[in-house]
Protein backbone atom coordinates (compact mmCIF):
# COMPACT_ATOMS: atom_id res chain seq x y z
CA UNK A 1 0.00 0.00 0.00
CA UNK A 2 1.20 3.43 -0.43
CA UNK A 3 1.89 5.43 2.34
CA UNK A 4 -1.17 8.27 1.43
CA UNK A 5 -3.13 5.56 1.32
CA UNK A 6 -2.41 3.61 4.79
CA UNK A 7 -2.81 7.36 6.43
CA UNK A 8 -6.15 7.63 5.05
CA UNK A 9 -7.35 4.63 5.95
CA UNK A 10 -6.34 4.49 9.55
CA UNK A 11 -7.92 8.49 9.30
CA UNK A 12 -11.14 6.58 8.38
CA UNK A 13 -10.61 4.13 11.04
CA UNK A 14 -10.43 7.23 13.71
CA UNK A 15 -13.55 8.64 12.20
CA UNK A 16 -15.04 5.13 11.89
CA UNK A 17 -14.66 4.43 15.55
CA UNK A 18 -15.68 8.18 16.56
CA UNK A 19 -18.62 8.29 15.25
CA UNK A 20 -19.75 4.53 16.98
CA UNK A 21 -18.44 4.88 20.28
CA UNK A 22 -19.76 8.66 21.23
CA UNK A 23 -22.16 8.33 23.42
CA UNK A 24 -22.79 4.27 22.61
CA UNK A 25 -25.13 4.35 25.68
CA UNK A 26 -27.96 7.05 24.76
CA UNK A 27 -30.47 4.66 22.95
CA UNK A 28 -32.38 2.48 24.99
CA UNK A 29 -31.97 -1.00 24.38
CA UNK A 30 -33.99 -2.57 21.70
CA UNK A 31 -36.28 -5.79 22.26
CA UNK A 32 -33.68 -8.00 20.45
CA UNK A 33 -30.72 -6.24 22.24
CA UNK A 34 -32.21 -6.97 25.63
CA UNK A 35 -33.39 -10.70 24.78
CA UNK A 36 -29.87 -10.86 23.51
CA UNK A 37 -28.19 -9.47 26.56
CA UNK A 38 -30.03 -12.05 28.78
CA UNK A 39 -28.42 -15.13 26.82
CA UNK A 40 -24.94 -13.36 26.83
CA UNK A 41 -25.06 -13.15 30.96
CA UNK A 42 -26.08 -16.81 31.17
CA UNK A 43 -23.01 -17.76 28.45
CA UNK A 44 -20.67 -14.91 30.54
CA UNK A 45 -21.79 -15.81 33.99
CA UNK A 46 -22.93 -19.86 33.74
CA UNK A 47 -20.90 -20.85 30.66
CA UNK A 48 -24.63 -21.87 29.47
CA UNK A 49 -25.77 -21.55 25.81
CA UNK A 50 -28.01 -23.42 23.91
CA UNK A 51 -28.76 -23.04 20.05
CA UNK A 52 -32.40 -22.19 19.85
CA UNK A 53 -33.90 -22.85 16.18
CA UNK A 54 -37.03 -20.82 17.12
CA UNK A 55 -35.67 -17.64 17.73
CA UNK A 56 -32.91 -15.11 18.47
CA UNK A 57 -30.45 -16.27 15.16
CA UNK A 58 -26.62 -18.06 15.70
CA UNK A 59 -24.19 -18.12 18.58
CA UNK A 60 -21.39 -16.19 17.14
CA UNK A 61 -22.51 -12.64 18.80
CA UNK A 62 -22.38 -14.54 22.19
CA UNK A 63 -19.15 -15.97 22.03
CA UNK A 64 -17.65 -13.31 20.20
CA UNK A 65 -19.07 -10.61 23.20
CA UNK A 66 -16.69 -12.30 25.97
CA UNK A 67 -13.63 -10.80 25.23
CA UNK A 68 -15.21 -7.23 24.59
CA UNK A 69 -17.15 -7.85 28.47
CA UNK A 70 -14.22 -9.10 30.00
CA UNK A 71 -11.90 -5.79 28.84
CA UNK A 72 -14.88 -3.47 29.41
CA UNK A 73 -16.28 -5.01 32.82
CA UNK A 74 -14.72 -2.19 34.95
CA UNK A 75 -16.19 0.49 32.45
CA UNK A 76 -19.46 1.62 33.92
CA UNK A 77 -20.38 4.61 32.29
CA UNK A 78 -22.88 5.42 29.42
CA UNK A 79 -26.02 3.58 30.36
CA UNK A 80 -28.36 2.73 32.99
CA UNK A 81 -27.93 -0.34 34.86
CA UNK A 82 -29.60 -1.76 37.91
CA UNK A 83 -27.74 -0.70 41.16
CA UNK A 84 -28.53 -3.89 43.26
CA UNK A 85 -26.10 -6.99 43.32
CA UNK A 86 -28.75 -9.64 43.81
CA UNK A 87 -29.77 -12.62 41.67
CA UNK A 88 -33.09 -12.70 40.02
CA UNK A 89 -35.17 -15.04 37.68
CA UNK A 90 -35.41 -13.41 34.10
CA UNK A 91 -38.07 -14.48 31.91
CA UNK A 92 -36.49 -17.00 29.16
CA UNK A 93 -35.47 -14.36 26.49
CA UNK A 94 -38.64 -13.99 23.77
CA UNK A 95 -41.11 -16.37 25.29
CA UNK A 96 -44.45 -14.87 26.94
CA UNK A 97 -44.92 -16.56 30.01
CA UNK A 98 -48.39 -17.79 31.41
CA UNK A 99 -49.62 -16.16 34.19
CA UNK A 100 -47.36 -15.65 36.97
CA UNK A 101 -44.55 -17.88 36.11
CA UNK A 102 -41.22 -16.87 36.95
CA UNK A 103 -38.34 -18.58 34.48
CA UNK A 104 -34.42 -18.09 33.70
CA UNK A 105 -31.58 -18.66 35.05
CA UNK A 106 -30.52 -17.24 38.39
CA UNK A 107 -27.38 -15.23 37.61
CA UNK A 108 -25.46 -13.08 39.68
CA UNK A 109 -24.41 -9.05 39.68
CA UNK A 110 -24.86 -8.76 35.61
CA UNK A 111 -23.83 -5.57 35.35
CA UNK A 112 -23.71 -5.02 32.16
CA UNK A 113 -23.82 -1.27 30.83
CA UNK A 114 -26.01 -0.85 27.47
CA UNK A 115 -22.97 0.63 26.00
CA UNK A 116 -20.60 -2.82 27.22
CA UNK A 117 -22.83 -4.67 25.28
CA UNK A 118 -22.45 -2.86 22.03
CA UNK A 119 -18.79 -2.86 22.19
CA UNK A 120 -18.71 -6.28 19.68
CA UNK A 121 -20.90 -4.89 17.18
CA UNK A 122 -18.63 -1.72 17.18
CA UNK A 123 -15.23 -3.68 17.25
CA UNK A 124 -16.93 -5.36 13.72
CA UNK A 125 -18.10 -2.29 12.11
CA UNK A 126 -14.91 -0.90 12.48
CA UNK A 127 -13.10 -4.11 11.49
CA UNK A 128 -14.92 -4.07 8.55
CA UNK A 129 -12.77 -0.89 7.23
CA UNK A 130 -9.53 -3.14 8.43
CA UNK A 131 -10.93 -6.01 5.38
CA UNK A 132 -10.32 -3.91 2.62
CA UNK A 133 -6.45 -4.28 1.89
CA UNK A 134 -7.04 -7.55 0.90
CA UNK A 135 -9.47 -6.41 -1.99
CA UNK A 136 -6.29 -3.83 -2.71
CA UNK A 137 -5.68 -4.93 -5.93
CA UNK A 138 -8.72 -5.06 -7.21
CA UNK A 139 -10.03 -2.17 -6.00
CA UNK A 140 -7.26 0.32 -6.43
CA UNK A 141 -5.77 2.61 -3.61
CA UNK A 142 -8.47 5.07 -4.25
CA UNK A 143 -11.27 2.73 -4.74
CA UNK A 144 -10.24 1.13 -1.43
CA UNK A 145 -9.65 4.43 0.80
CA UNK A 146 -13.31 6.09 -0.54
CA UNK A 147 -15.17 2.84 0.36
CA UNK A 148 -13.36 2.88 3.51
CA UNK A 149 -14.77 6.40 4.25
CA UNK A 150 -18.21 5.69 3.18
CA UNK A 151 -17.99 2.80 5.38
CA UNK A 152 -17.01 4.92 8.06
CA UNK A 153 -19.47 7.80 8.02
CA UNK A 154 -22.50 5.40 6.25
CA UNK A 155 -25.67 6.24 8.59
CA UNK A 156 -27.01 2.89 8.01
CA UNK A 157 -23.70 1.37 8.96
CA UNK A 158 -23.23 3.78 11.90
CA UNK A 159 -26.47 3.43 12.89
CA UNK A 160 -26.11 -0.65 13.40
CA UNK A 161 -22.59 -0.65 14.83
CA UNK A 162 -24.07 0.72 17.79
CA UNK A 163 -26.71 -2.18 17.70
CA UNK A 164 -26.51 -5.58 19.51
CA UNK A 165 -28.35 -7.81 17.38
CA UNK A 166 -26.01 -10.14 14.77
CA UNK A 167 -25.92 -8.41 11.46
CA UNK A 168 -23.31 -6.78 11.51
CA UNK A 169 -21.30 -9.63 12.51
CA UNK A 170 -22.71 -11.38 9.06
CA UNK A 171 -21.84 -8.41 7.16
CA UNK A 172 -18.14 -8.62 8.52
CA UNK A 173 -17.79 -12.36 8.05
CA UNK A 174 -19.48 -11.77 4.05
CA UNK A 175 -16.89 -9.18 3.53
CA UNK A 176 -14.06 -11.16 5.03
CA UNK A 177 -15.00 -14.64 3.57
CA UNK A 178 -15.01 -12.09 0.09
CA UNK A 179 -11.92 -10.72 0.53
CA UNK A 180 -10.42 -14.36 1.65
CA UNK A 181 -12.10 -15.85 -1.88
CA UNK A 182 -10.40 -13.10 -3.85
CA UNK A 183 -7.15 -13.71 -2.38
CA UNK A 184 -7.47 -17.22 -3.02
CA UNK A 185 -8.85 -16.71 -6.69
CA UNK A 186 -5.56 -14.82 -7.10
CA UNK A 187 -2.90 -16.83 -5.21
CA UNK A 188 -4.35 -20.23 -5.24
CA UNK A 189 -2.81 -20.06 -2.05
CA UNK A 190 -3.88 -23.44 0.14
CA UNK A 191 -4.79 -21.17 3.51
CA UNK A 192 -6.64 -18.15 1.73
CA UNK A 193 -8.83 -21.56 0.67
CA UNK A 194 -9.02 -22.53 4.12
CA UNK A 195 -10.08 -18.78 5.49
CA UNK A 196 -12.52 -18.88 2.82
CA UNK A 197 -13.80 -22.03 4.55
CA UNK A 198 -13.51 -20.45 7.63
CA UNK A 199 -15.88 -17.87 6.81
CA UNK A 200 -18.58 -19.32 5.50
CA UNK A 201 -18.55 -21.05 8.97
CA UNK A 202 -18.64 -17.97 10.49
CA UNK A 203 -21.43 -16.42 8.23
CA UNK A 204 -23.53 -20.11 8.96
CA UNK A 205 -22.86 -19.64 12.38
CA UNK A 206 -24.17 -15.83 12.89
CA UNK A 207 -27.37 -15.81 11.10
CA UNK A 208 -29.89 -18.12 9.32
CA UNK A 209 -30.10 -15.50 6.39
CA UNK A 210 -26.32 -16.31 5.40
CA UNK A 211 -28.22 -18.57 2.91
CA UNK A 212 -29.86 -15.60 0.78
CA UNK A 213 -25.98 -14.66 0.78
CA UNK A 214 -24.39 -17.43 -0.14
CA UNK A 215 -26.89 -17.66 -2.96
CA UNK A 216 -26.20 -14.19 -4.37
CA UNK A 217 -22.40 -15.35 -4.45
CA UNK A 218 -23.03 -18.47 -6.89
CA UNK A 219 -25.11 -16.44 -8.74
CA UNK A 220 -22.68 -13.81 -8.87
CA UNK A 221 -19.85 -16.82 -9.75
CA UNK A 222 -22.05 -18.42 -12.42
CA UNK A 223 -22.88 -14.50 -14.08
CA UNK A 224 -19.03 -13.76 -14.15
CA UNK A 225 -18.13 -16.80 -15.76
CA UNK A 226 -21.73 -16.30 -18.09
CA UNK A 227 -20.76 -12.75 -18.96
CA UNK A 228 -16.80 -12.92 -19.37
CA UNK A 229 -17.39 -16.39 -21.58
CA UNK A 230 -19.92 -13.98 -23.81
CA UNK A 231 -17.24 -11.10 -24.29
CA UNK A 232 -14.43 -13.16 -24.91
CA UNK A 233 -16.46 -14.78 -27.63
CA UNK A 234 -17.70 -12.10 -28.98
CA UNK A 235 -14.28 -10.01 -28.65
CA UNK A 236 -11.84 -12.64 -29.67
CA UNK A 237 -10.21 -12.74 -26.79
CA UNK A 238 -7.51 -15.57 -25.46
CA UNK A 239 -9.45 -18.24 -23.47
CA UNK A 240 -7.90 -17.31 -20.20
CA UNK A 241 -8.60 -13.78 -20.73
CA UNK A 242 -11.25 -12.66 -17.74
CA UNK A 243 -10.98 -9.12 -17.78
CA UNK A 244 -7.39 -8.71 -16.88
CA UNK A 245 -6.34 -6.59 -14.15
CA UNK A 246 -3.70 -3.03 -14.05
CA UNK A 247 -0.74 -5.83 -13.93
CA UNK A 248 -2.01 -7.27 -17.25
CA UNK A 249 -2.74 -10.39 -15.41
CA UNK A 250 -6.20 -11.87 -15.24
CA UNK A 251 -5.84 -13.60 -11.91
CA UNK A 252 -6.48 -17.15 -13.61
CA UNK A 253 -4.88 -20.00 -11.87
CA UNK A 254 -6.64 -23.02 -13.72
CA UNK A 255 -8.71 -24.89 -12.14
CA UNK A 256 -9.39 -25.14 -8.12
CA UNK A 257 -7.49 -28.34 -7.22
CA UNK A 258 -10.11 -30.40 -5.35
CA UNK A 259 -8.06 -30.64 -2.49
CA UNK A 260 -8.51 -27.32 -1.66
CA UNK A 261 -12.42 -27.26 -2.07
CA UNK A 262 -12.14 -30.49 0.38
CA UNK A 263 -9.92 -27.87 2.76
CA UNK A 264 -11.71 -25.28 2.63
CA UNK A 265 -15.24 -27.26 3.12
CA UNK A 266 -13.81 -29.44 6.17
CA UNK A 267 -12.97 -25.56 8.16
CA UNK A 268 -16.93 -24.68 7.09
CA UNK A 269 -17.97 -27.91 8.73
CA UNK A 270 -15.45 -27.34 12.08
CA UNK A 271 -16.70 -23.60 12.53
CA UNK A 272 -20.22 -24.72 12.28
CA UNK A 273 -20.02 -28.07 14.58
CA UNK A 274 -18.10 -25.78 17.16
CA UNK A 275 -20.55 -23.15 17.36
CA UNK A 276 -23.97 -25.06 17.03
CA UNK A 277 -22.64 -28.08 19.28
CA UNK A 278 -21.33 -24.88 21.79
CA UNK A 279 -18.49 -26.51 21.85
CA UNK A 280 -19.24 -30.20 22.70
CA UNK A 281 -22.05 -29.38 24.96
CA UNK A 282 -25.03 -29.50 22.89
CA UNK A 283 -25.00 -32.52 20.46
CA UNK A 284 -28.62 -31.51 19.45
CA UNK A 285 -27.78 -28.11 18.24
CA UNK A 286 -26.13 -29.33 14.91
CA UNK A 287 -30.33 -31.08 13.59
CA UNK A 288 -31.41 -27.59 15.35
CA UNK A 289 -29.42 -25.58 12.82
CA UNK A 290 -30.56 -27.42 10.07
CA UNK A 291 -34.45 -27.57 10.99
CA UNK A 292 -34.51 -24.10 11.87
CA UNK A 293 -34.68 -23.08 7.90
CA UNK A 294 -38.12 -24.78 7.77
CA UNK A 295 -39.19 -22.66 10.62
CA UNK A 296 -37.54 -19.26 9.09
CA UNK A 297 -39.00 -20.61 5.70
CA UNK A 298 -42.22 -19.87 7.31
CA UNK A 299 -42.07 -16.57 8.08
CA UNK A 300 -40.24 -15.30 5.50
CA UNK A 301 -43.61 -16.52 3.88
CA UNK A 302 -45.89 -14.84 5.38
CA UNK A 303 -46.54 -15.96 8.72
CA UNK A 304 -44.72 -13.04 10.57
CA UNK A 305 -45.54 -9.34 11.78
CA UNK A 306 -42.72 -8.33 9.74
CA UNK A 307 -44.17 -8.64 6.20
CA UNK A 308 -43.60 -5.06 4.81
CA UNK A 309 -43.73 -3.25 0.76
CA UNK A 310 -41.12 -4.21 -1.82
CA UNK A 311 -39.94 -0.61 -1.08
CA UNK A 312 -39.48 -0.72 2.59
CA UNK A 313 -35.51 -0.73 2.17
CA UNK A 314 -35.12 1.79 -0.27
CA UNK A 315 -37.39 4.16 1.25
CA UNK A 316 -34.86 4.17 4.58
CA UNK A 317 -31.97 4.05 2.61
CA UNK A 318 -32.90 6.89 -0.03
CA UNK A 319 -35.09 9.15 0.96
CA UNK A 320 -37.06 9.46 4.30
CA UNK A 321 -38.75 12.51 5.60
CA UNK A 322 -41.02 12.39 7.71
CA UNK A 323 -43.08 15.92 9.41
CA UNK A 324 -40.88 17.88 11.57
CA UNK A 325 -37.31 16.08 10.27
CA UNK A 326 -34.21 15.86 7.97
CA UNK A 327 -34.63 14.47 5.09
CA UNK A 328 -32.08 11.36 5.39
CA UNK A 329 -30.82 9.73 2.26
CA UNK A 330 -27.93 7.51 0.92
CA UNK A 331 -28.59 8.06 -2.26
CA UNK A 332 -25.09 8.91 -3.15
CA UNK A 333 -23.64 6.08 -2.28
CA UNK A 334 -25.81 4.69 -4.69
CA UNK A 335 -25.53 6.75 -7.73
CA UNK A 336 -21.46 5.96 -6.88
CA UNK A 337 -22.24 2.51 -7.26
CA UNK A 338 -24.06 2.46 -10.48
CA UNK A 339 -20.71 4.50 -12.11
CA UNK A 340 -18.70 2.13 -10.71
CA UNK A 341 -20.64 -0.85 -12.54
CA UNK A 342 -20.70 0.96 -15.69
CA UNK A 343 -16.65 1.37 -15.24
CA UNK A 344 -16.32 -2.32 -14.37
CA UNK A 345 -18.39 -3.67 -17.26
CA UNK A 346 -16.60 -1.43 -19.60
CA UNK A 347 -13.35 -3.17 -18.72
CA UNK A 348 -11.36 0.36 -19.18
CA UNK A 349 -8.67 -0.23 -17.00
CA UNK A 350 -7.71 2.91 -17.12
CA UNK A 351 -10.66 3.40 -14.78
CA UNK A 352 -10.70 0.58 -12.79
CA UNK A 353 -7.60 -2.18 -11.12
CA UNK A 354 -10.15 -5.22 -11.95
CA UNK A 355 -13.24 -4.74 -14.27
CA UNK A 356 -13.50 -8.82 -13.19
CA UNK A 357 -13.85 -7.92 -9.60
CA UNK A 358 -16.23 -5.04 -10.53
CA UNK A 359 -18.38 -7.12 -12.42
CA UNK A 360 -18.81 -10.21 -9.63
CA UNK A 361 -19.70 -7.25 -6.90
CA UNK A 362 -21.93 -6.25 -9.17
CA UNK A 363 -23.78 -8.96 -10.27
CA UNK A 364 -23.40 -10.31 -6.18
CA UNK A 365 -25.24 -7.03 -5.18
CA UNK A 366 -28.08 -6.85 -7.64
CA UNK A 367 -28.98 -10.40 -6.73
CA UNK A 368 -28.76 -10.26 -3.58
CA UNK A 369 -30.70 -6.88 -3.22
CA UNK A 370 -33.28 -8.58 -5.53
CA UNK A 371 -33.40 -11.26 -3.29
CA UNK A 372 -34.49 -9.10 0.07
CA UNK A 373 -36.44 -6.90 -2.13
CA UNK A 374 -38.93 -9.93 -2.72
CA UNK A 375 -38.77 -11.99 0.45
CA UNK A 376 -41.67 -10.35 2.30
CA UNK A 377 -40.01 -10.55 5.64
CA UNK A 378 -38.31 -7.28 6.72
CA UNK A 379 -36.48 -5.91 9.27
CA UNK A 380 -34.41 -2.38 8.56
CA UNK A 381 -31.36 -4.03 9.61
CA UNK A 382 -31.18 -6.80 6.91
CA UNK A 383 -30.37 -3.69 4.21
CA UNK A 384 -26.81 -3.98 5.63
CA UNK A 385 -26.58 -6.67 3.54
CA UNK A 386 -26.86 -5.56 -0.13
CA UNK A 387 -25.73 -2.17 1.17
CA UNK A 388 -22.19 -3.73 2.09
CA UNK A 389 -21.79 -4.25 -1.63
CA UNK A 390 -23.54 -1.30 -2.92
CA UNK A 391 -20.50 1.21 -0.72
CA UNK A 392 -17.65 -1.34 -2.49
CA UNK A 393 -19.10 -0.31 -5.69
CA UNK A 394 -19.63 3.11 -4.92
CA UNK A 395 -15.90 3.27 -3.68
CA UNK A 396 -15.15 2.23 -7.30
CA UNK A 397 -17.34 4.67 -8.87
CA UNK A 398 -15.45 7.58 -6.93
CA UNK A 399 -12.28 6.08 -8.31
CA UNK A 400 -13.36 5.56 -11.77
CA UNK A 401 -14.52 9.20 -11.84
CA UNK A 402 -11.10 10.66 -10.39
CA UNK A 403 -9.66 8.83 -13.52
CA UNK A 404 -11.89 9.82 -16.03
CA UNK A 405 -10.96 13.03 -15.36
CA UNK A 406 -7.77 15.29 -16.63
CA UNK A 407 -6.20 18.06 -14.81
CA UNK A 408 -4.90 18.96 -11.51
CA UNK A 409 -8.23 21.55 -11.15
CA UNK A 410 -10.58 19.16 -12.20
CA UNK A 411 -9.63 16.36 -10.06
CA UNK A 412 -9.45 18.45 -6.96
CA UNK A 413 -13.06 19.37 -7.77
CA UNK A 414 -14.45 15.64 -8.13
CA UNK A 415 -12.52 14.89 -4.55
CA UNK A 416 -14.65 18.01 -2.65
CA UNK A 417 -17.42 17.01 -4.17
CA UNK A 418 -16.99 13.56 -3.18
CA UNK A 419 -15.57 14.82 0.46
CA UNK A 420 -19.27 16.65 0.48
CA UNK A 421 -21.54 13.62 -0.19
CA UNK A 422 -19.04 11.91 2.71
CA UNK A 423 -19.46 14.64 5.25
CA UNK A 424 -23.41 15.10 4.44
CA UNK A 425 -23.35 11.15 5.42
CA UNK A 426 -21.23 11.67 8.07
CA UNK A 427 -23.70 14.36 9.48
CA UNK A 428 -26.76 11.98 9.24
CA UNK A 429 -25.19 9.57 11.30
CA UNK A 430 -24.28 11.94 14.35
CA UNK A 431 -27.85 13.29 13.80
CA UNK A 432 -29.41 9.54 13.96
CA UNK A 433 -26.75 8.35 16.54
CA UNK A 434 -27.54 11.33 18.80
CA UNK A 435 -30.58 13.73 19.01
CA UNK A 436 -32.24 11.16 16.94
CA UNK A 437 -31.04 7.84 18.03
CA UNK A 438 -34.46 6.83 19.96
CA UNK A 439 -36.70 8.91 17.58
CA UNK A 440 -39.09 7.12 15.43
CA UNK A 441 -38.46 9.81 12.93
CA UNK A 442 -34.68 7.68 12.49
CA UNK A 443 -35.39 5.62 9.73
CA UNK A 444 -33.14 2.94 11.42
CA UNK A 445 -35.41 2.42 14.10
CA UNK A 446 -37.63 -0.33 13.80
CA UNK A 447 -40.11 -0.50 17.44
CA UNK A 448 -37.60 0.94 19.17
CA UNK A 449 -37.93 0.95 22.94
CA UNK A 450 -38.81 4.90 24.00
CA UNK A 451 -36.73 6.91 26.31
CA UNK A 452 -39.67 6.84 29.26
CA UNK A 453 -38.30 3.09 29.64
CA UNK A 454 -35.48 4.09 31.16
CA UNK A 455 -37.78 6.86 33.35
CA UNK A 456 -39.89 4.16 34.08
CA UNK A 457 -37.11 1.60 35.21
CA UNK A 458 -35.41 4.64 37.20
CA UNK A 459 -38.99 5.15 39.26
CA UNK A 460 -39.06 1.59 40.25
CA UNK A 461 -35.53 1.46 41.69
CA UNK A 462 -36.13 4.58 43.92
CA UNK A 463 -39.83 2.75 45.09
CA UNK A 464 -37.19 -0.27 45.50
CA UNK A 465 -34.85 1.98 47.75
CA UNK A 466 -37.80 3.33 50.15
CA UNK A 467 -39.43 -0.56 50.31
CA UNK A 468 -38.87 -2.43 53.33
CA UNK A 469 -38.20 -5.49 51.13
CA UNK A 470 -35.55 -3.30 48.26
CA UNK A 471 -34.57 -5.32 45.69
CA UNK A 472 -36.96 -8.06 47.16
CA UNK A 473 -39.80 -5.86 46.87
CA UNK A 474 -42.78 -6.95 45.07
CA UNK A 475 -43.61 -6.18 41.67
CA UNK A 476 -45.86 -7.56 38.95
CA UNK A 477 -45.73 -6.28 34.96
CA UNK A 478 -49.14 -7.06 32.69
CA UNK A 479 -48.19 -6.85 29.28
CA UNK A 480 -50.59 -8.57 26.12
CA UNK A 481 -47.68 -7.60 23.96
CA UNK A 482 -43.64 -8.08 24.52
CA UNK A 483 -42.50 -6.54 27.57
CA UNK A 484 -39.02 -6.43 26.56
CA UNK A 485 -36.36 -4.48 27.66
CA UNK A 486 -37.97 -4.16 31.00
CA UNK A 487 -36.79 -8.21 32.41
CA UNK A 488 -33.08 -7.48 31.35
CA UNK A 489 -33.91 -3.86 33.26
CA UNK A 490 -35.49 -4.87 36.80
CA UNK A 491 -32.93 -8.45 36.55
CA UNK A 492 -31.85 -6.78 39.70
CA UNK A 493 -35.18 -7.46 41.58
CA UNK A 494 -35.85 -10.69 43.27
CA UNK A 495 -39.32 -11.05 42.51
CA UNK A 496 -41.00 -9.89 39.52
CA UNK A 497 -44.00 -12.02 38.09
CA UNK A 498 -45.19 -11.50 34.55
CA UNK A 499 -48.47 -12.06 32.84
CA UNK A 500 -49.97 -11.96 29.19
CA UNK A 501 -53.94 -10.91 30.92
CA UNK A 502 -55.16 -9.57 33.94
CA UNK A 503 -54.75 -12.18 36.77
CA UNK A 504 -57.80 -12.98 39.07
CA UNK A 505 -55.03 -11.00 41.49
CA UNK A 506 -53.44 -8.08 40.34
CA UNK A 507 -52.02 -6.61 42.68
CA UNK A 508 -48.91 -6.17 43.97
CA UNK A 509 -47.02 -3.17 46.15
CA UNK A 510 -45.86 -2.39 42.68
CA UNK A 511 -47.92 -3.05 39.32
CA UNK A 512 -47.12 -2.35 35.76
CA UNK A 513 -49.64 -2.60 33.60
CA UNK A 514 -50.38 -2.13 29.69
CA UNK A 515 -52.65 0.56 29.02
CA UNK A 516 -54.77 -0.83 26.46
CA UNK A 517 -56.11 -3.59 29.00
CA UNK A 518 -57.64 -0.54 31.08
CA UNK A 519 -57.11 -1.95 34.25
CA UNK A 520 -58.45 0.76 36.67
CA UNK A 521 -56.78 -0.51 39.70
CA UNK A 522 -56.87 2.60 41.34
CA UNK A 523 -60.39 2.80 40.92
CA UNK A 524 -61.30 -0.88 41.80
CA UNK A 525 -59.02 -0.51 44.86
CA UNK A 526 -61.15 2.30 46.01
CA UNK A 527 -57.31 4.28 45.97
CA UNK A 528 -56.00 2.02 47.76
CA UNK A 529 -53.74 1.34 44.89
CA UNK A 530 -52.50 5.25 43.42
CA UNK A 531 -51.96 5.34 39.76
CA UNK A 532 -48.90 7.42 39.56
CA UNK A 533 -47.13 7.86 35.65
CA UNK A 534 -47.79 6.80 32.51
CA UNK A 535 -44.68 5.72 30.37
CA UNK A 536 -44.15 4.71 26.42
CA UNK A 537 -41.97 1.56 26.30
CA UNK A 538 -42.27 1.38 22.03
CA UNK A 539 -44.17 3.77 19.95
CA UNK A 540 -47.94 4.13 20.35
CA UNK A 541 -47.59 1.08 23.71
CA UNK A 542 -48.12 2.71 26.87
CA UNK A 543 -47.29 1.21 30.51
CA UNK A 544 -49.31 2.36 33.97
CA UNK A 545 -47.45 2.25 37.34
CA UNK A 546 -49.56 1.66 39.78
CA UNK A 547 -48.08 1.76 43.50
CA UNK A 548 -49.58 0.99 46.50
CA UNK A 549 -50.88 3.99 48.60
CA UNK A 550 -48.55 3.30 51.96
CA UNK A 551 -45.32 2.95 49.53
CA UNK A 552 -46.08 5.69 47.56
CA UNK A 553 -46.68 8.26 50.35
CA UNK A 554 -43.49 6.99 51.91
CA UNK A 555 -41.61 7.22 48.55
CA UNK A 556 -43.02 11.29 47.63
CA UNK A 557 -41.65 11.88 51.38
CA UNK A 558 -38.38 11.37 50.15
CA UNK A 559 -38.73 13.61 47.39
CA UNK A 560 -37.16 17.15 47.69
CA UNK A 561 -39.63 20.19 49.03
CA UNK A 562 -39.91 23.36 47.36
CA UNK A 563 -38.72 26.26 49.59
CA UNK A 564 -41.69 27.99 50.94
Amino acid sequence: MKPWSVLALLLAVAGALGLRTAGLGNRPLHNDEAINATKLADLYELGAYKYDPHEFHGPTVYYFSLPFIALSRGDRSGAAEISFTTTNAVPRAGRKLTPGEEAGAARGEAGFTDAQLRLVTVGFGVALLLVLPLLRDGLGDVAMVWAALFFAVSPAFVFYSRYFIHEMLLVFFTLATLAAGWRYWRTRGVLWAGSTGVGLGLMAATKETFVLTVAALVFALAATGGWNGWRRRRSGLPKDDLGGDKSGRAGWRGRIPTGHLVFAGALAGVVWLLFFTSFFTNRAGLWDSLRTYQIWGQRAGGASPHIQPWWFYFERLLWFHPAKSPPWTEAGLLLLALVGMAAGFCGNLARVASPLLVRFLSFFTGALMLIYTVIGYKTPWCALNFWLGVILLAGLGASALLYSLRGLINRVMMNLLLGAVTLHLGVQAWLLTHPFTADRRNPYTYAQTSPHERALVARLKALARVAPDGPALMMKVISPESYWPLPWDLRGFKHVGWYEELPEDPYAPVVVCASRLGAALDEKSGKRWIMTGLYELRPNYFLELYVERGLWEKFVATLPREAD
